[in-house]
C-alpha cells in the first residue's frame, strides 16, 4: 500500500496521511481545539506539546521572565531558548502576559472566551488569587476542560508543598527502588514523573474532550505528581501489598524473573538479557553453552531462579566475561532470546532503527536555524501525530495572538507600554 512505502521511506516527520477518491488528506484529530498553557518545567508543557502534535492551537502563556527551563542550560540554541527548553515546546505560540496586571487579566479572559483547555501547575490556591483558578474560569467558559497538575493535588495534607519530579520520585518510593543494592538512592536520567505526570494529563484532557461532546461541559481536572509515581510503582506496590515485604534495590535487575538484567561483557561493555518463560531460559543456556544450568535443581523454574539469584548470576557473569559485548548480543538474537546493547544517548540516537523510524525531528526557527529533538512516537494510519513547527521564542506570538483576539494595534501598543503584554 502507498502508507507502507512512505513508512518505508524513514521520513523525518513520520506523516500519516488517508488516501480518499485519489487525493492525500492529512488528519490532525484536535484541529480547531485551543489550549491555554501556564505551565513550566516539563510535565505541563510536555503534555501540551503532546496536544500540538495532535493538531491543537496551544497558547503557551508565560510570564515577563518567561517559563524558567528556557534558562536551564547549557546548552542554549540562543538566550532564553535552552536545549531543555526546545525539548517540550515544540509546535506552540508563546505570548508574555504579566498576570499582576489587571490588564494582562483582561487577555487572558479574551484567551478564556475563546479556549476549549486550560493547564495550569501553579501550587495550589495561585490560579484562584490570579484570577484564573477554574471557578473564575469556569463562569466565563463553561466548556472549557480545565487541568492543574502539582506536587501532590489540591486537597490532602501535603497539598501546600511544593513539589518537583525528584521530589515526587523520593515520596512515591521509587527513588528508594533505583540504584544498586548495597548503593545509595538514584533518581532517572530523565524527569520520569513529569513526564508519565504529562501522559496521564493527555488522557484526561482527551477525555474531558469526548464527554464534553456528549454533555457539552467542560470539567475540572486534578493531577499530583505522587499520585502519578504512586501509579507506574505497579508491580512493586502490588509485591508490598500482597507479601507485607518492602521491594528492594536491584541494580538493573527484575524482582520477579531471572535473568532479566544488565551483565558485564568481557570488553568492558554492558548488555541486558529478558529471559521471561521457561522456553526462552532453555534457548539462553544454549546459545551460551551452559546447558548444565536447564537441570539444576536450583534454576530449573523461573521461582527456584528468583531463590537462587545471586549464585546464577555469579555463574552468567563468569560465563558473559569470557567475550566482548558483540559478541553475545548477536549470539543471543541468533537464538531469538531477547537481548541488547547497552547504548549511551549518542548511540541511541544514531541508531539505524531510530533513523528508519524518524524519531530525530529537525525543526527550522526562522531566527535561530536548526533546531533538534526527538520526534513524537505516534504513528498510525490515518492520523497525523507530529508537527514541523519550532519551540517559539519568548513572547514570539503576542502580538499575533492579540490581533485575533480583536485588539487593535493601537491597543496592542497601549498595552505593550504598560508592561501589561511583552512581544515582538
Amino acid at each position: 500500500m502507498f502508507i507502507d512505502r512512505l513508512r518505508a521511506t524513514g521520513s523525518r516527520n513520520s506523516e500519516i496521511f488517508i488516501i480518499c477518491h485519489g487525493f492525500i488528506f492529512a488528519v490532525k484529530p484536535l484541529s480547531g481545539v485551543r489550549v491555554l498553557e501556564f505551565t513550566g518545567a516539563m510535565s505541563g508543557p510536555f503534555a501540551a506539546m503532546l496536544l500540538a502534535d495532535l493538531g491543537a492551537d496551544v497558547i503557551k502563556v508565560e510570564p515577563p521572565e518567561g517559563d524558567s527551563s528556557r534558562d536551564w542550560g547549557p546548552p542554549f540554541y540562543a538566550e532564553k531558548y535552552s536545549a531543555y527548553f526546545a525539548s517540550a515546546n515544540r509546535g506552540k505560540r508563546s505570548m508574555v502576559i504579566d498576570m499582576r496586571s489587571g490588564e494582562g487579566r483582561d487577555v487572558v479572559r479574551k484567551l478564556v472566551e475563546r479556549s476549549d483547555v486550560l493547564i495550569e501547575t501553579y501550587r495550589p490556591g495561585t490560579a484562584g488569587r490570579l484570577g484564573i483558578g477554574y471557578g473564575d474560569v469556569s463562569k466565563i467558559n463553561p466548556r472549557i476542560v480545565y487541568c492543574s497538575i502539582s506536587g501532590f493535588g489540591q486537597y490532602g495534607p501535603y497539598r501546600d508543598y511544593p513539589g518537583y519530579d525528584v521530589v515526587a520520585l523520593a515520596m512515591s518510593g521509587l527513588m528508594d527502588l533505583n540504584g544498586e543494592p548495597d548503593g545509595e538512592p538514584v533518581k532517572f536520567g530523565v524527569p520520569i514523573i513529569d513526564i508519565v505526570n504529562g501522559l496521564y494529563c493527555v488522557i484526561s484532557i482527551l477525555s474531558a474532550l469526548r464527554v464534553r461532546d456528549q454533555t457539552g461541559r467542560g470539567t475540572y481536572i486534578d493531577l499530583a505528581l505522587n499520585d502519578s509515581a504512586i501509579s507506574i510503582s505497579t508491580h512493586q506496590a502490588a509485591h508490598y501489598l500482597a507479601s507485607g515485604e518492602i521491594p528492594r534495590r536491584l541494580g538493573s535487575a527484575h524482582p520477579s524473573i531471572v535473568p532479566y538484567q544488565g551483565f558485564r561483557a568481557g570488553d568492558g561493555r554492558y548488555f541486558v538479557v529478558a529471559v521471561g518463560t521457561e522456553k526462552l531460559w532453555q534457548e539462553f543456556c544454549r546459545a551460551v553453552g551452559r546447558e548444565d544450568l536447564i537441570d539444576d535443581p536450583k534454576f530449573r523454574t523461573n521461582p527456584d531462579r528468583v531463590v537462587h539469584r545471586d549464585e546464577l548470576v555469579g555463574e552468567l557473569e563468569e560465563t558473559f566475561s569470557s567475550q566482548p559485548m558483540n559478541y553475545w548480543v548477536e549470539l543471543l538474537r541468533g537464538a531469538g532470546v531477547p537481548v541488547a546493547p547497552i547504548l549511551n544517548v549518542k548511540e541511541a540516537l544514531e541508531d539505524a532503527n531510530t533513523s528508519v523510524r524518524g524519531m530525530v525531528l529537525e525543526l527550522r526557527h526562522p531566527n535561530i536555524g536548526v533546531v533538534r529533538v526527538a520526534n513524537n512516537p505516534i504513528k498510525a494510519d490515518g492520523l497525523e501525530a507530529a508537527n514541523a513547527i519550532p519551540p517559539p521564542r519568548l513572547g514570539e506570538h503576542t502580538r499575533q495572538i492579540l490581533r485575533e483576539l480583536g485588539y487593535t494595534e493601537q491597543q496592542i501598543e497601549e498595552l505593550v507600554a504598560k508592561n501589561a503584554v511583552v512581544g515582538d
